[in-house]
C-alpha cells in the first residue's frame, strides 16, 4: 500500500567529472527513503543497479556528514553506512540543506551531485516518480569511471582506432553519447527492487 503525500521533491542529478554534462531532472514523493531515491536515480540515469552505492549528506540535526546506503559493505572504511530504507529524504533535504553526493560502483566511482531544486505540490494527474528533463546518454557499466569513459569515447569516435570495433561491440553498436529520450525511462517499484536485491 502506497503512502499518501502532498508534496514532491524535484532534484537535478548530475554525473560529476564529465563534460558535456550528463544529467537528469526527477521528481519523487516526499515520503521517499534514500533507498527509493537510489532506485529513481538508477532508473533515470540509465544504470543497471548492479553495484554498491551510498549517499553522502549532512544530517541537519547533528551538522555531521552521514553515509546512507547499504550497511555492512567492506568498501567503506571511514564511516558507518546507515540503511537507506530506514532514512527518509524529507528529514535531510531542505532549502538550507539541498545537496548530497550519490556514489555508485566503488570500482568505477561514479559520483553524482544530487541537488534539491524545489519542493512542489503534488499534481493528482501525474504518476510519480517522473523524469522531466535530461541530457546525454548514461555511460556503459564497467567502463572505468569518468577517465575510462573518456578513453572509451575516443575509441568509438575514431573509426581508425585499433580498438574501435571491439569497443562498439562491447557497448552495443547503437551507443550514442548524445542520446537521451525521456520516453525510454521506466521507473521500477523500489520495494520490488529491494526484494530482488536482498532475496
Amino acid at each position: 500500500m502506497k503512502r499518501k503525500y502532498d508534496k514532491v521533491y524535484r532534484f537535478k542529478v548530475t554525473l560529476k567529472g564529465i563534460r558535456p554534462p550528463i544529467w537528469r531532472r526527477i521528481q519523487v514523493p516526499e515520503t521517499y527513503t534514500f533507498w527509493d531515491l537510489h532506485v529513481a536515480v538508477q532508473d533515470a540515469m540509465g544504470w543497471t543497479d548492479s553495484h554498491l552505492h551510498h549517499f553522502e549528506i549532512i544530517n541537519p540535526t547533528s551538522g555531521l556528514k552521514e553515509e546512507i546506503g547499504i550497511p555492512g559493505d567492506e568498501f567503506s572504511w571511514e564511516m558507518e553506512i546507515l540503511p537507506g530504507w530506514k532514512k527518509k529524504i524529507a528529514r535531510y533535504f531542505s532549502r538550507g540543506n539541498d545537496k548530497a553526493v550519490y556514489i555508485y560502483d566503488y570500482g568505477d566511482d561514479w559520483n553524482h551531485t544530487v541537488k534539491l531544486e524545489k519542493i512542489l505540490p503534488r499534481e493528482d494527474e501525474i504518476n510519480y516518480p517522473l523524469c522531466s528533463a535530461g541530457k546525454r546518454a548514461c555511460p556503459p557499466e564497467d567502463c572505468g569511471g569518468p577517465w575510462g569513459y573518456e578513453d572509451f569515447l575516443e575509441k568509438i569516435m575514431d573509426p581508425n582506432h585499433e580498438e574501435h570495433e571491439e569497443m562498439l561491440e562491447w557497448a552495443g553498436i547503437g551507443f550514442d553519447p548524445k542520446h537521451f529520450n525521456i520516453d525510454e525511462i521506466i521507473f521500477d517499484d523500489p520495494a520490488e527492487r529491494r526484494k530482488m536485491a536482498f532475496n
